[in-house]
């Protein structure tokens, strides 16, 4: 906060503190030609009538106690801007220790599953209704509560995996996070092709998960030219992908942004950028391991994983 600022808040403070004490003070003194307490002319029903007595003074010293504890609130615990208080609490101290706290029981509740390989976690039925529940906590706004993802985040339920789907990799990927670019290649293929380019290698591209799409299809046909110019280096000479770079199989009809034309040209031309965050920080090797396991699990029913 800057010292304007704090100055700012110290006035409001001081200023509707003084209030408060003035408005009391001032509704509590008896003026020359006030009426008398019975004497206000206010009947309804003929005979309900509205007097003019005082509060009570225990009342108006009860509010004058309200006030002098509020002062030595602020005085404990800050309020005056910049003024941290002679207590030196403040939320952050706060939120950290019980931050703490809690992580320390987490760890005692955890301690059996740390460092231990995801596959062996997910064998597991309890450490993966654990898992299940961190990840709906920390996983479902962009993969969804079912896991099935969206246009732009995964589908973690089926057998499809860019980064690579051993549990090795499943495991590093929710640590340490993905950073997956497709570039803009546009204007790069604008240049070698043509104006039509980008149609031709998404044609080409679309063929690629049908065994026939070749055939008789001249646009398909141009754009392997294309493709075999520009984009094996990520995807390979087959199309097959590269899951050391996150570059995707682009043969299995499985398409993370949307694979009718326009989308494909959209991706060709714009590039893509999906990022997966890293969760080594927020959720701590162990958690991070229950979550990866539950994740894997998904892709490894029971029956598969008590077979390996």
């Amino acid at each position: 906060m800057s010292m304007g600022w704090s100055w700012y808040v110290i006035a409001l403070v001081v200023l509707n503190i003084a209030g408060c004490v003035w408005l009391l003070w001032f509704t509590a003194r008896k003026r020359p030609g006030d009426p008398k307490p019975t004497d206000t002319s206010h009947v309804w029903d003929d005979d309900l009538t509205e007097y003019n007595k005082p509060l009570p003074r225990w009342w108006i010293n009860g509010f004058y106690l309200t006030i002098i504890f509020a002062i030595g609130y602020i005085v404990w615990y800050g309020g005056l801007g910049r003024y941290q208080g002679i207590s030196g609490w403040t939320s952050n101290k706060e939120y950290a220790a019980d931050k703490a706290s809690e992580d320390a029981k987490l760890n005692t509740a955890f301690a059996r599953y740390a460092g231990k390989p995801i596959d062996v976690i997910a064998r597991d039925p309890h450490a993966v209704a654990i898992g299940h529940s961190i990840f709906a906590n920390t996983c479902s706004g962009c993969h969804g509560s079912s896991a099935t993802g969206a246009i732009g985040y995964p589908n973690l339920t089926d057998d499809i995996w860019h980064w690579g789907g051993t549990s090795d990799r499943v495991l590093e990927t929710v640590l340490d996070g993905r950073d997956g670019v497709m570039p803009e290649w546009g204007k790069v293929l604008t240049g070698m092709g043509g104006e039509n380019a980008v149609d031709y290698v998404a044609s080409y591209v679309q063929s690629l998960s049908d065994p026939k799409g070749l055939d008789n299809n001249y646009m398909a046909a141009q754009g392997k030219t294309l493709y075999e110019g520009v984009c094996i280096a990520c995807h390979g000479t087959d199309g097959k992908g590269n899951i050391a770079m996150g570059a995707p199989n682009l043969t299995d009809d499985y398409w993370l942004y949307g694979g009718s034309k326009a989308q494909i040209v959209q991706t060709i031309t714009n590039g893509r950028h999906g990022v997966m965050p890293a969760h080594r920080a927020l959720l701590g090797d162990t958690r991070a391991r229950l979550v990866a396991a539950y994740v894997w699990s998904l892709s490894n029913r029971p029956a598969q994983v008590a077979a390996k």
